[in-house]
């Protein structure tokens, strides 16, 4: 990182290096070929909207192997409200998974995965239930798991609240594509907006098209400003977390 890259950048954001390597930042710490990190993505549920929805077309099944999402998210799928925005409206199928005893129910999940499913999404934090937040020791057992039933399904992390909080993270143990808010963990108390979508290269480009436009991509989008502060935050956030 040089000081260039805390160049004020506006308009259309073109040839942006320092959100370029913001971005590539995120990719390592979280273990992943790519990130996409952007003030447009304004929360933890607006960017895994964003991705549920670029990923995710009319007909195709996901399954929350985690139980019920947090009450934000239930509106967003389709499982309560009755928004004609919601996944539900848009045609796809949702199914879950309860835990046993905070524990993932690895036969039942290993059953419906012989099954056409195209997306499974994994809670890592409590949410507002009373639930424990999942370890990534415990996360990384039932892909290996997935896996050995399923080398197709895309493996989603909801990893709101667990950045830093362990030595791994999802992309380092095979999630296919990894979701947050800057308002969290990576910001570390200093991004005052933003989000990231990071994993595999291809189904971060799906998400960037979903936000920018098709054939847009990554390429276009400015950080208005912001860079300074979300390499600060990034910066910062190992200590934060640790305060914490």
């Amino acid at each position: 990182v040089s000081y260039s890259d805390f160049t004020d950048i506006n308009g259309y954001g073109n040839y942006d290096e320092g959100r370029d390597k913001l971005e590539r930042i995120f990719a390592s710490i979280l273990g992943c070929e790519d990130a996409l990190v952007r003030p447009q993505i304004m929360s933890g549920t607006n960017a895994l909207y964003l991705t549920l929805s670029a990923l995710l077309k009319h007909g195709d099944t996901m399954i929350s192997i985690s139980g019920e999402p947090y009450d934000s998210l239930q509106e967003m799928i389709g499982i309560s409200g009755d928004s004609n925005q919601s996944l539900k409206a848009y045609g796809v199928n949702y199914e879950q998974i309860d835990l046993i005893d905070n524990e993932f129910d690895e036969e039942s999940i290993v059953e419906r995965l012989q099954k056409n499913v195209k997306l499974v999404e994994i809670q890592r934090s409590r949410g507002y239930s009373q639930r424990l937040s999942l370890t990534i020791d415990k996360i990384e057992s039932i892909i290996h798991k997935i896996r050995e039933v399923n080398q197709e399904v895309i493996i989603m992390v909801d990893n709101c609240y667990g950045e830093l909080v362990e030595t791994k993270e999802p992309g380092d143990i095979g999630a296919d594509i990894v979701v947050g808010s800057l308002m969290k963990n990576l910001g570390g108390g200093i991004a005052p907006t933003g989000g990231y979508v990071a994993g595999k290269k291809d189904l971060v480009y799906e998400v960037a098209q979903r936000l920018t436009a098709p054939g847009i991509g990554k390429d276009l989008g400015a950080n208005f400003n912001l860079n300074n502060a979300f390499f600060k935050g990034v910066f910062m956030a190992p200590n934060a977390v640790k305060n914490a």
